[in-house]
């Protein structure tokens, strides 16, 4: 059985994602609260895999967590692309004309404004967690609240789904990567065949047109560019680390690629070379 670490509780949109992935696989997921204490979990056990949000068609990109896969020793292997859909759901028995309180994530309320704004009945109440409101719900039998939360939350605390589809804008997809150390990573990742994109990081020197050679190069190799991210280095001033998509028809091209750039870079590292994951809807 595979042992997949998320941030969040149970029903969460990590462990959705996880099951997802793993689809038709016997795993356990293994609940964070955050996502450095997650990173500290995997850090335990080479045999655990990790599976985390890196960016969303919303809210951007989540430059922490970028931060975080950089500082550490794991390895991608796999990427799932994901619909985010919310509910509102509630205690069986109840309805939308008796809610007196919604509860979510931030993000969650903010993505469903313009429904709640519908419905002003409902107290609108920042929590933690898409799923913990769904949970607490559940447990503490909170008559006249409502969670918005995935689907797969709201039936796996046994609430009942008032209404589905409540986020304004229906375009609203995730982007998750799964992570793994190392020592496992070739073994369980894909085969070298089936590899059409990777992740890289690196630094550039303060000089004029650097990174448009690195692009250049890139391109004379067939290499294609499908995502840039900068952020500033503390402590260098106007000095920028890069992390960068790349996807590719050949892994050998790729790495010919890798080897002409790598003498005018700094500190350059491969995330991980994977598969390039379609669109769940």
């Amino acid at each position: 059985m595979k042992k997949i670490t998320i941030q969040g509780v149970a029903g969460c949109f990590h462990d959705a994602a996880a099951h997802l992935y793993f689809d038709g696989e016997e795993i356990e997921t293994l609940p964070c609260e955050t996502f450095p204490a997650m990173f500290d979990t995997l850090a335990t056990d080479a045999s655990l895999l990790g599976i985390m949000a890196v960016e969303n068609t919303i809210a951007g990109p989540l430059l922490q967590n970028h931060e975080l896969l950089r500082q550490s020793n794991m390895r991608i292997i796999g990427e799932l692309k994901m619909r985010i859909s919310h509910v509102l759901c509630a205690l069986p028995g109840q309805t939308i004309e008796s809610l007196t309180e919604v509860n979510s994530h931030p993000m969650a309320l903010m993505q469903c404004e313009q429904y709640l704004r519908r419905h002003p009945n409902m107290k609108v109440v920042e929590r933690f967690d898409t799923a913990g409101s769904a949970e607490e719900i559940a447990r503490d039998g909170l008559t006249g609240h409502a969670a918005v939360c995935g689907e797969y939350a709201a039936e796996l605390y046994g609430l009942h789904i008032l209404e589905r589809g409540i986020e304004t804008n229906k375009r609203n997809f995730t982007r998750f990567l799964i992570l793994a150390d190392p020592l496992v990573a070739a073994e369980i990742g894909p085969k070298e065949k089936d590899v059409d994109k990777a992740s890289i990081v690196f630094t550039l020197p303060h000089t004029q047109g650097a990174l448009s050679k690195i692009l250049t190069i890139l391109s004379f190799y067939d290499v294609n560019l499908s995502k840039i991210q900068s952020t500033p280095i503390v402590g260098r001033e106007w000095e920028y680390r890069f992390y960068v998509d790349l996807t590719f028809d050949s892994v050998l091209r790729f790495h010919q690629a890798i080897d002409a750039v790598r003498p005018l870079i700094r500190d350059l590292s491969i995330l991980g070379e994977y598969t390039e994951a379609k669109v769940t809807h």
